[in-house]
């Protein structure tokens, strides 16, 4: 008894003792995925963990709704941007490295075509923005992947994906450095 009213003592005195968010456990130059995995991200505002997590780097840089049970969401930390996978109670499924992108190279989300067949799949990706290259134009131009991953939403997990014969839509990319 003594130890239970100890323990809610020091959680009144120290309230941020008790704000664990799923980054605390995460140190620049260690296996950041390992260190998220399982872990559960505070429903705090996003302004507050950025500054809580000065050292880390940390920034949001948006979340793509997969299901009514999971989300997409990737961060920047230590210099690196991640994706991960997180489910309706906040916690952690997977997280992968996701590669640099560029205008030349977009991110992309959503469903692609696998040997000019429709994937029911939904992936997450880096395309080679052929356009930008002078190859291929149109809004309705399928630009090939580069680096792929599908979405297993009932393991919740990332599953790496052959890129050959990969195409995916333009509409898809969603980072301003890739454009539209």
């Amino acid at each position: 008894m003594k130890k239970i009213l100890s323990f809610l003592i020091l959680l009144l005195i120290c309230p941020e003792a008790h704000a664990l968010d799923g980054f605390e456990a995460v140190k620049c130059g260690a296996d950041i995925p390992k260190a998220l995995l399982g872990k559960h991200l505070s429903n705090e505002r996003v302004v507050v963990l950025e500054g809580r997590h000065k050292d880390l780097g940390l920034k949001d840089l948006g979340a793509d709704e997969i299901s009514d049970r999971l989300n997409s969401i990737s961060w920047v930390i230590c210099g690196n941007e991640y994706v991960l996978l997180v489910d309706a109670q906040s916690v952690i499924r997977d997280v992968i490295p996701f590669p640099p992108h560029s205008k030349t190279a977009p991110a992309f989300s959503g469903t692609c075509q696998m040997k000019g067949q429709d994937s029911p799949d939904l992936v997450v990706a880096v395309l080679e923005n052929q356009e930008a290259s002078g190859n291929q134009t149109g809004p309705k131009a399928l630009l090939p992947a580069s680096a792929a991953w599908k979405i297993d939403q009932k393991a919740q997990k990332f599953l790496k994906i052959p890129t050959v014969g990969l195409l995916c839509p333009r509409s898809g990319i969603y980072t301003v450095d890739g454009g539209l």
